[in-house]
């Protein structure tokens, strides 16, 4: 017997409260960077234990970012009425996303520094820097720098726990720096207005809606530029193909009507960059 309040309600409440505790990791981004960095390093030649502990690393970072994000915008997205937040909707308490950030802070540093010192180091910067975003960063004109340190370091740590063993080329580096600034405008143009309201004043916010979406699409274009002419010798005729499908993705998020779409464009065009890699790995 259950009145309603005893074992059945609670084992209805907690599947509930578990799933909104997913949900205020940021999902898409979470997922979006991890299986893009395991990707990267798979086409690197990293295998095995390195691999799957690379992985379980970035996953645990973004986990903490996701979640620290959530916890410092709940006050504003209460007021906001943000249905879509699940601290603000309710259906996730703060105490709870508070120990999951914490858990996943924790878990990510040994397992960061189980890749070695230098590459274990270089990720955990990119995480602090994430963290200093969701804790101030994002409300001033310096919101792009986590974006660039975070991204740019990602193949520094790739290349380094890699058979290679080394840094990665410079254009590389610079790549996904210009990815990670146009994933920030991306993830921003959606919400624009309503950062704008709450008072949210990242460099994307500061610019006009035109201004950005123009920005979002020339740091995308520019990582695709250096992806392409980065490397020695003329590229062959298949990269300026998958230059062109990229620019089509960029370009989404110079169009008003792809607002919602930018982001995962920017993913998109993240994906066809680890598919160009690998080809061109392939290839030899």
């Amino acid at each position: 017997m259950d009145d309603g309040h005893g074992t059945a309600g609670r084992g209805l409440r907690v599947p509930w409260r578990l799933r909104g505790l997913l949900l205020a990791c940021h999902p898409l981004p979470t997922a979006a960077v991890t299986s893009l960095t395991t990707a990267l390093a798979a086409v690197a030649g990293v295998r095995g234990v390195v691999l799957a502990t690379l992985a379980a690393a970035v996953f645990a970072g973004q986990l903490c970012v996701g979640w620290v994000n959530d916890l410092v915008d709940s006050d504003l997205d209460r007021a906001s009425e943000r249905t879509d937040k699940p601290l603000a909707a309710g259906r996730v308490g703060t105490r709870e996303v508070a120990l999951a950030a914490v858990a996943a802070g924790v878990v990510c540093v040994p397992l960061s520094l189980s890749l070695g010192t230098v590459p274990g180091v270089c990720h955990l910067i990119a995480v602090v820097a994430a963290l200093g975003y969701d804790v101030g960063l994002k409300r001033t004109v310096w919101s792009w720098v986590p974006y660039a340190v975070g991204f740019g370091l990602l193949p520094v740590v790739v290349w380094l726990v890699s058979p290679a063993g080394e840094l990665p080329p410079v254009w590389m580096v610079a790549a996904g720096a210009c990815l990670g600034v146009g994933a920030h405008g991306a993830n921003v143009l959606p919400d624009q207005s309503g950062d704008r309201a709450a008072g949210v004043r990242g460099l994307p916010q500061r610019l006009s809606p035109q201004a950005l979406r123009i920005g979002t699409a020339a740091a995308l274009l520019a990582a695709l530029v250096l992806l392409v002419l980065g490397p020695p010798g003329p590229p062959p005729a298949w990269e300026w193909a998958a230059f062109a499908a990229g620019a089509l993705l960029a370009l989404v998020a110079a169009t008003p009507s792809g607002d919602r779409a930018a982001f995962p464009a920017a993913i998109g065009v993240g994906g066809l960059a680890v598919a160009v890699l690998f080809a061109r790995s392939a290839l030899g």
